[in-house]
């Protein structure tokens, strides 16, 4: 159970906790300690005394069992005559506690005729206030390891009810928006954070040993691009002067490139003013990284060969087992390298069965009007480049199941990459740029990087015209990029990969909600 904000101070659970904590004040206890005295953990505990005999109940009280200390939150309790069980609860997992009539103390308190430490135990303490616990590990008649209570420190007095220990948290928005109450309830929630950390450790390793060099570039700009996306305008008070966040982190690395760094990478937030669904969120972390030297079959390898290592690194295996939400079905997917390559008209033609280069541009209109729900004022703007991406995005990217490059894109939808090397693919206007599909989502974006500062400067033109004519999501001019490229930027690969589909994948997360501890939600009603 949760009270609506601001009026829990009304309900009576809030005020007979904090009765309580007035009570304990006045017993001369400190109820939130500065300090917490334990240091062990729940998980440690159990694989420590795993396999063991430790004694029972009857000689757990006599000193000669193993000692533990630990903290955490108390979840369960039930009297019964002279003892109380109990679990307490940490970030490793849960341990049964018993407390004795007689054995067990309260750090700080002075027992009365009324008021025994086991009395107030029973009632001063409630489910989910924080206790340190010292005592002697033991098993129970039915082989559960327990701790006998000696000592209990209240670290943190709990002033509102955790939901019920049964139901959990059933609304998807509470457990979102209430972040903290979802990691206390659900251990599941809480492991696919934790291997959150552990996958972005891994990636850090993986770049590390190849070589590259961790920057940080600003979130604050005073120009936008690197991607289609309408940003975030803010202002800046003491220059005068709006400011946008970052969309991508693309231009102020390619800067660091002309500048002489080698090898480079990214982690950080950017921000895109777009829709909200189960792979979109505004606020998002990205990985960029730029390899002078590379191209994109560079990347491409470096790409399927990051994925691999994950997978290997964290379950010793490369396939994965995605079950869908109801687990009714499963599906296999296996990230061993060398990924399946198509071009993007390839992929049109595979799973679409349309040839694009026998379609004229009305021909490919009709029939994204039949078979998609793109917007008419999208198709009648489009040139021809645009068809195609439309076609594969609408039709033929939910195809893409298991890992899939699909390299060789229109340049219309990509005006920082380099013109193709192939003579006959440049004059179609293809560009090498690949991006990365699982499940039918895009995983990483790559190119090898555009530097011919005069094709680089037309591009960026059209670029600022659509956004002049009312494309949102067109990127402005920027002569200061156009400055770094004219001093010389060399060959260079580039990639980027948005971490919340990574670790959607590896955590088998239906949606990005829930793999970021706090996504964009709508304010609560009062």
């Amino acid at each position: 159970m949760t009270f609506p904000n601001p009026e829990y101070h009304s309900h009576e659970e809030f005020q007979n906790r904090s009765r309580k904590l007035a009570d304990i004040r006045l017993l001369g206890i400190e109820p939130y300690p500065s300090k917490q005295p334990c240091g062990q953990k729940a998980a440690e505990l159990a694989l420590e005394i795993h396999g063991k005999q430790i004694g029972h109940s009857d000689d757990a009280g006599a000193g000669l069992t193993p000692t533990a200390c630990i903290a955490g939150r108390l979840v369960l309790f039930r009297a019964m005559g002279k003892n109380a069980f109990a679990q307490i609860q940490d970030e490793t997992g849960r341990i049964q506690v018993m407390f004795n009539r007689d054995l067990t103390k309260v750090a700080g308190f002075t027992p009365t005729e009324e008021l025994t430490h086991l009395k107030f135990i029973e009632k001063k303490i409630d489910l989910g206030d924080i206790l340190c616990v010292e005592g002697h590990l033991f098993h129970t008649q039915k082989g559960e390891l327990t701790i006998f209570a000696k000592k209990v420190t209240l670290l943190c007095k709990s002033l509102l009810p955790l939901p019920d220990k049964h139901c959990g948290i059933a609304d998807k928005g509470i457990r979102y928006r209430k972040r903290w109450l979802d990691l206390i309830t659900d251990q599941t929630s809480l492991e696919r954070f934790r291997l959150r950390s552990r996958i972005l450790l891994a990636i850090r390793k993986y770049f590390e040993q190849a070589g590259f060099e961790e920057v940080e570039t600003p979130v604050l700009e005073n120009n936008y691009g690197g991607a289609a996306a309408r940003p975030f305008t803010t202002y800046l008070h003491a220059h005068h002067q709006d400011m946008f966040l970052r969309i991508s982190l693309e231009i102020p690395l390619k800067k660091l490139i002309v500048g002489g760094m080698q090898k480079i990478f990214e982690i950080g937030k950017v921000f895109r003013n777009e829709g909200i669904d189960k792979t979109h969120n505004p606020e998002f972390t990205m990985l960029e990284a730029y390899a002078s030297g590379w191209d994109y079959h560079d990347t491409m390898v470096f790409a399927e060969n990051m994925f691999e290592t994950i997978a290997l690194e964290l379950f010793g295996d490369t396939k994965i087992r995605f079950c869908s939400g109801d687990g009714t079905t499963a599906q296999v997917i296996d990230l061993k390298a060398p990924w399946k390559r198509m071009s993007m008209k390839e992929a049109v033609l595979t799973y679409v069965n349309l040839d694009v280069d026998k379609m004229s541009d009305q021909e490919m209109k009709d029939y994204l009007r039949k078979n998609t729900h793109i917007e008419e004022k999208k198709l009648l703007s489009a040139k021809r480049g645009h068809l195609i991406a439309m076609l594969f995005g609408e039709l033929a990217e939910p195809h893409l199941i298991q890992p899939h490059h699909i390299i060789d894109h229109p340049i219309e939808t990509t005006p920082l990459c380099k013109l193709h090397r192939d003579p006959n693919l440049r004059k179609e206007g293809i560009v090498e740029r690949f991006e990365s599909f699982i499940l039918g989502r895009e995983m990483c974006n790559s190119y090898t990087e555009l530097n011919d500062p005069e094709l680089q400067r037309h591009l960026l033109i059209e670029q600022a015209d659509k956004r002049e004519k009312g494309d949102v999501e067109a990127s402005p001019l920027d002569e200061e990029f156009i400055e770094a490229i004219c001093q010389g930027m060399p060959p260079t690969g580039g990639i980027g990969f948005g971490i919340d589909r990574l670790v959607m994948l590896f955590t088998q997360a239906e949606s990005i909600r829930d793999v970021l501890f706090f996504p964009i939600m709508r304010p609560e009603e009062i």
